[in-house]
């Protein structure tokens, strides 16, 4: 869930020591327990839990499906909680790329070669992202990106982005650092080092990514396709089947491909000369699901 306290005033002492402090904690260990309480169903936890997240973090609930937080059975069904049909309208456009998530946008721009911006200071490269994946990171050389910060009072469902076809599927383990901005600004390749689940589409002549990234807390990742894909043992590189059992390989723009249980980052990727980011959007843009991203070149 990324809850941990953030320090803002980076990078003092404080901002060091919480970073340090990371690199020692048992990441995974951490996040199978949370994993656990998150779907606990004895009410007095379960309301306690809510009631603390509420009190703390103050999230909209104007929009949910439901917006009692302690009519859901589990702190994780209020966390991933549905929408009110309609409260996240796609642009009609057919030309635009909409956002996948609500959030925050942490970096956004073009690829500088084979790699991106992690933070002032700080790259990392398309491959590592990627965990290898055969031609997909030479199709993405010299293309886009926007990394989009999901806060834990954030919707925590994720969507297209654009309307694509499921062309492969992987997960890639690793450690689940914070993903906040101290972090980010702090701990070489984070998004490249953390676990996450990746999944490419194409759609005519436009192909995209997008990784989902685990971090602190962050006990489960999941598809439409597969599932709960994390928390997983062994923790081994894996292809995801491409298999229609759960859903449809192709999917319409704004449909719901996955979900965090809990919350972390989301990285868009597409190549070159597909698109044009608006140019309002910056670090630190709030965007909704369905919120207009780029504009779509023509083929």
């Amino acid at each position: 869930m990324d809850t941990a306290a953030v320090p803002k005033d980076s990078p003092t002492l404080r901002a060091r020591l919480f970073v340090a402090m990371q690199y020692l904690l048992p990441q995974h260990f951490l996040s199978r327990q949370v994993h656990r309480l998150a779907r606990s169903r004895l009410k007095p936890l379960r309301n306690a839990l809510i009631g603390s997240f509420v009190r703390h973090f103050r999230p909209d609930m104007s929009d949910a499906a439901d917006p009692e937080p302690r009519d859901y059975p589990s702190f994780n069904a209020f966390f991933t909680r549905s929408l009110r049909p309609g409260s996240r309208p796609s642009d009609p456009d057919p030309a635009v790329l909409v956002s996948p998530v609500d959030g925050t946008v942490s970096q956004i721009g073009q690829l500088d070669g084979a790699t991106m911006l992690q933070a002032k200071g700080r790259r990392y490269s398309v491959a590592a992202l990627l965990g290898g994946a055969g031609a997909w990171p030479e199709r993405f050389a010299g293309g886009s990106f926007a990394t989009l910060y999901l806060a834990p009072y954030n919707y925590h469902r994720i969507h297209m982005p654009a309307a694509g076809s499921l062309r492969g599927a992987w997960f890639i383990p690793g450690k689940l650092f914070s993903v906040n901005a101290v972090t980010a600004a702090a701990v070489p390749g984070l998004f490249a080092r953390n676990e996450r689940v990746v999944c490419t589409f194409e759609e005519g002549s436009l192909a995209f990514a997008l990784a989902l990234v685990g971090a602190l807390f962050v006990g489960s990742i999941a598809t439409v396709w597969h599932g709960e894909v994390t928390p997983c043992s062994p923790r081994r590189a894996t292809a995801l089947p491409l298999d229609t059992g759960r859903a449809p390989r192709r999917l319409e723009r704004g449909a719901e491909l996955g979900r965090f249980n809990m919350g972390s980052t989301v990285i868009l990727l597409l190549p070159p000369g597909k698109a044009d980011w608006l140019p309002a959007l910056q670090p630190g843009s709030p965007v909704r699901v369905g919120q207009t991203l780029a504009r779509l070149r023509s083929p």
